[in-house]
């Protein structure tokens, strides 16, 4: 085998580890490799040795990492048909001719639901009421970006449910003026008021909350037992629903979602205007579409204010 060819096959094996090639280079070049005593065959053979001797031992439990958390918990949103029906007292009995199956899959959900959590736009921050905290100019015009990636996405809308406060109001306001159709709802909800939900891990001295934890947390919770969850088993067809909120309910909001623990929400970043997409499966399974994706505006347009 030529020495070209010997290190082709060096590299090869050794995943281009510079150091395994310098070395098996310099062995060959004293003729440690033994073409002189074996021949060609008991050369080549004698490189490989080399190369494998120099390796890490590889195993299957050395290279696997090992699950960290809980198992999946299918009934995180106590909506799960078979845990609605377990223990159940009956007390009528079904005639012989119906399904005894029947009731459940009745209760079972069919639908997916996918719901858009949007970030307000960029607002004043000098605003000392809630009221004066109005969008700037170019908090409008993200707004408008994001109504218009939302209709290019070509989605039948059913509802957008928007925080009370003022810089959630106005971009949902903004943003609806893009959805086609005979109009998309508009619901206003205080319990999507921006609020520290958790006391974040790692803490943070920087960033101290207006509210006690446990005063907004339970109050964002109650806004995710309300809004996150499968469709109910009535709900015949997919529906895609917005709702503009803030950057620490949405963070909060995924972790839940995704059964990751919760207090590790501060360790996001999310744009103004960004869309957050989670999909929600009947079987209770939830899938992270998107998180904060803001590329549908121009660099110089992006903030987190």
């Amino acid at each position: 085998m030529s020495y070209r060819k010997t290190l082709k096959l060096i590299c090869g094996f050794a995943g281009g580890s510079a150091v395994l090639v310098f070395a098996a280079a310099a062995a060959d070049s004293r003729g440690y490799f033994g073409e002189q005593r074996g021949g060609e065959a008991a050369g080549r053979w004698s490189r490989l040795t080399v190369l494998r001797a120099a390796q890490p031992a590889w195993t299957l439990a050395s290279h696997t990492p090992a699950p960290t958390g809980h198992a999946w918990d299918f009934n995180w949103d106590k909506r799960d048909p078979s845990a609605l029906t377990n223990g159940k007292k009956k007390t009528t009995t079904a005639p012989a001719s119906e399904d005894p199956s029947s009731e459940q899959d009745n209760s079972k959900p069919k639908a997916t639901r996918n719901i858009l959590l949007i970030r307000h736009s960029q607002y004043n921050l000098s605003g000392t009421i809630d009221k004066e905290r109005i969008l700037t100019p170019l908090g409008r015009e993200q707004a408008e970006f994001t109504g218009q990636r939302l209709a290019a996405l070509g989605l039948k809308y059913d509802v957008m449910i928007h925080s009370s406060m003022a810089r959630a109001t106005e971009t949902a306001n903004i943003i609806s003026k893009h959805l086609s159709g005979p109009g998309v709802e508009l619901v206003s909800c205080d319990l999507l008021r921006e609020g520290a939900p958790i006391e974040p891990v790692p803490p943070v001295t920087h960033w101290k909350p207006d509210a006690v934890y446990h005063e907004d947390g339970a109050r964002i919770e109650a806004a995710f037992r309300r809004y996150i969850h499968r469709a109910d088993p009535k709900q015949k067809e997919d529906s895609y629903e917005i709702i503009v909120c803030h950057a620490n309910v949405i963070r909060y909001f995924v972790c839940r979602a995704l059964q990751f623990p919760p207090e590790g929400w501060l360790r996001m970043g999310l744009n103004n205007g960004s869309i957050t997409w989670l999909t929600i499966r009947p079987s209770g399974r939830v899938a992270l579409r998107t998180l904060g994706d803001a590329g549908f505006m121009p660099p110089d347009k992006l903030t987190r204010t």
